[in-house]
């Protein structure tokens, strides 16, 4: 990451035009408008209009722990192969979280750059230091994404809220938009003990019907396993995700210690952009 490939994917959120280093650690566009980018190595550009929360150093704690044990690598795989179909050079995580994900998508591409984007500074953070080809964006997502038009080959989307309209205006001709949700089993069993949100019924096909309008469904692939978790990789699980903000410790604490099997249940959709 620098100052200069961070600038070339930005644009400034108030008057639209495009950033450029403006000095140490300082990035301003035409008009005069400045932002300074974190030491760590990223920007914010979140703004102040409304209250807003991104995942906590807990929670992303949570997520490392649970995700360092290969629970999710089948997915992540799946969804590095579907990437690589497009030998993107360009790519944006929205709602990187920690950057699991990404960080895979990048391991099997060769010449790419990625835009980690996040509501959350620590988890922008995270994600940059995983890969030096990694620059950082704390934002709102639904914002007016401060992104320049058609920079962006593919976006990944995974268990993150979703932008159709900027999605679209941000990904070039042709772009792919690639999106992971739960499916409706996933993580029945942890929420017939309460200990987790439930799942939108229809997900997927709400989703598509959301972004009709700017994309096209091309593929569709579900996945369901059994896990085995103990009590600590379950407490991991709740803690990293939504369902942290509605479990407390002392609930989890009154959980059996034992083993106790989990389902996870995903779909991996990819969009084309509509042209």
């Amino acid at each position: 990451m620098s100052l200069q490939t961070l600038s070339e994917w930005l644009r400034c959120p108030i008057c639209f035009l495009p950033l450029a280093p403006g000095g140490a650690l300082v990035l301003r566009c035409p008009t005069g408008h400045a932002y300074d980018a974190n030491k760590r190595g990223y920007v914010s550009l979140a703004g102040g209009s409304r209250r807003l929360i991104g995942d906590s150093a807990a929670m992303l704690d949570a997520r490392d722990a649970f995700l360092a044990a290969g629970w999710y690598e089948p997915l992540r795989d799946s969804l590095a192969e579907l990437v690589g179909q497009e030998n993107p050079l360009a790519v944006l995580d929205a709602g990187c979280g920690t950057g699991y994900y990404l960080l895979g998508v990048l391991a099997k591409l060769d010449g790419a750059r990625a835009l980690g984007m996040d509501l959350s500074p620590v988890a922008v953070a995270r994600t940059i230091a995983g890969d030096d080809r990694i620059d950082g964006l704390v934002a709102d997502v639904w914002a007016p994404l401060p992104v320049r038009d058609g920079v962006v080959d593919v976006i990944l989307n995974v268990f993150a809220p979703r932008n159709p309209s900027e999605f679209h205006r941000v990904l070039r001709r042709g772009g792919r938009l690639v999106v992971v949700v739960p499916q409706e089993t996933h993580l029945q069993e942890l929420r017939a003990a309460g200990l987790a949100l439930g799942v939108q019924a229809n997900k997927s096909a709400e989703l598509v019907a959301s972004l009709d309008v700017h994309f096209i469904l091309e593929s569709q692939r579900t996945s369901s396993e059994l896990l085995t978790l103990d009590p600590h990789q379950v407490t991991s699980l709740v803690g990293m995700g939504p369902s942290a903000h509605h479990t407390d410790a002392a609930t989890l604490a009154q959980e059996p210690h034992a083993d106790r099997p989990v389902t996870a249940a995903f779909e991996l959709l990819g969009f084309r952009r509509r042209d």
